[in-house]
């Protein structure tokens, strides 16, 4: 009984046992559940390939360092990090209301709140149009009284490019705040700490790896945002004409240039997942 209890042990250690386990649920997978696995698995990452196949490598160095390659490149980058710092500032605080307040209508204002990752993205530009436009309900005040306008400029890239990319931290922020236990606010509390010093001082570091992870999402869906984009924003080089614009126009002109442009925004992608892989890549 020993030698068997020995032999077992050491086979466990070794993860014996468990690689026969993996191998033989892989072996015992039914073949109409495998298939369309395969299948669904092919269609994911043929497109990828294509891309890899089909691009101009001779020609890459060239077609990155255009002028135009780089001044979408840098609008994009400036644009996707303001408005992943203007997520920052105002979505963790509303991530913060709906994890640790009770009020009525909460469940609505989430539901709002997460209403963009649904939203096509043009209708979120024309959304924006009718609120911020020069004759929106609130941009016709910035116009008049501050003289803002925010369509069809940078500042109206990065307004659009919250509003996708926002909910993405929020949505981060807020699993993260649940899951964190609340009592150690509430002792920083009875200690004679203000919500907002808790918040700061006790909240905020232990939450801060879902705050990391949120905002490296919210600034990848902000890099990648189009639809909205151009039709709150436009198309104007070096001024609101991005890289997922960029890559649109030149896709009608210049179909090696878009696959060029592509490789740039699929190595960033890339980067992000690699960037979280702690967080999707080492689920067991």
């Amino acid at each position: 009984m020993t030698s068997l209890d020995t032999t077992g042990t050491a086979d466990t250690l070794k993860g014996g046992p468990r690689r026969r386990r993996a191998r033989s649920t892989v072996r015992g997978v039914p073949l109409p559940l495998l298939l369309p696995a395969l299948l669904g698995l092919a269609f994911l990452i043929l497109p990828l390939v294509a891309l890899l196949v089909r691009a101009p490598w001779s020609t890459l160095p060239e077609q990155l360092t255009s002028a135009e390659v780089w001044q979408a490149l840098r609008l994009s980058l400036v644009c996707a990090t303001a408005a992943t710092a203007l997520s920052l500032l105002i979505g963790v605080p509303l991530a913060w209301l709906l994890a640790r307040t009770d009020f009525p209508g909460r469940g609505l204002v989430r539901a709002l709140v997460t209403l963009p990752l649904v939203l096509p993205p043009v209708v979120g530009g024309v959304a924006l149009l009718m609120a911020l436009g020069r004759n929106g309900i609130v941009g016709q005040w910035l116009d008049s009284w501050f003289g803002v306008t925010l369509p069809f400029t940078t500042a109206g890239v990065i307004v659009a490019e919250t509003f996708v990319a926002m909910p993405f931290l929020v949505i981060s922020v807020e699993g993260t705040l649940r899951a964190a236990d609340p009592r150690y606010e509430e002792a920083a509390t009875t200690l004679g700490a203000s919500r907002f010093t808790a918040f700061r001082r006790v909240t905020l570091p232990l939450i801060a790896p879902g705050i990391a992870a949120g905002a490296v999402l919210a600034w990848a869906r902000a890099l990648g945002e189009f639809g909205a984009t151009i039709t709150f924003a436009g198309n104007f080089p070096g001024r609101t004409q991005t890289m997922p614009l960029a890559v649109y126009l030149a896709l009608q002109s210049d179909p090696a240039a878009a696959i060029a442009l592509s490789l740039v925004l699929l190595a960033v992608s890339i980067a992000v997942l690699a960037g979280l892989r702690d967080r999707w890549m080492t689920a067991s």
